[in-house]
């Protein structure tokens, strides 16, 4: 009885899946369920970071940076937002790393999308937040 039942659960979630892929792509669905770089670093592994909400749906979106001579050497990020989101954050600290902050500072939302391999136009304010919070931080790192 239990073999049944964890075959009905393997074969739930397979459905499951195939079906975030239809409505997204692989590669989102990958980090959304294999996340890269999420979570808040201890405190001594963070330089800079920026913690803020926005969007039509109200995400929280906290970003975290280790930075040696203007250079990106880790980044970090906590969500509260959908697969979307965490798919972005994961892809955006992917993109940071091992970049100089000049080099960070001009990142496009283009670049995340096309990363992503396109991300659906109602969750384009998931990009509009990481760019928004990029920003900040750089601007915070800049001036400090």
């Amino acid at each position: 009885m239990n073999k049944d039942f964890d075959q009905f659960v393997d074969n739930l979630q397979k459905e499951i899946i195939k079906k975030e892929i239809k409505d997204h792509n692989e590669k989102i669905v990958d980090l959304f369920h294999n996340p890269i770089n999420m979570g808040k670093p201890p405190d001594e592994d963070i330089t800079v970071f920026e913690e803020r909400r926005g969007g039509p749906k109200g995400y929280f979106l906290g970003l975290y940076l280790m930075i040696e001579d203007k250079l990106i050497i880790k980044a970090h990020f906590e969500t509260d937002g959908c697969g979307v989101m965490v798919a972005i954050g994961s892809q955006l600290t992917l993109l940071l790393e091992g970049k100089s902050i000049e080099s960070a500072e001009n990142l496009k939302p283009e670049e995340i999308e096309k990363a992503l391999m396109g991300v659906p136009q109602d969750e384009f304010h998931c990009i509009d937040l990481a760019i928004e919070t990029l920003k900040s931080i750089i601007k915070k790192y800049t001036y400090k």
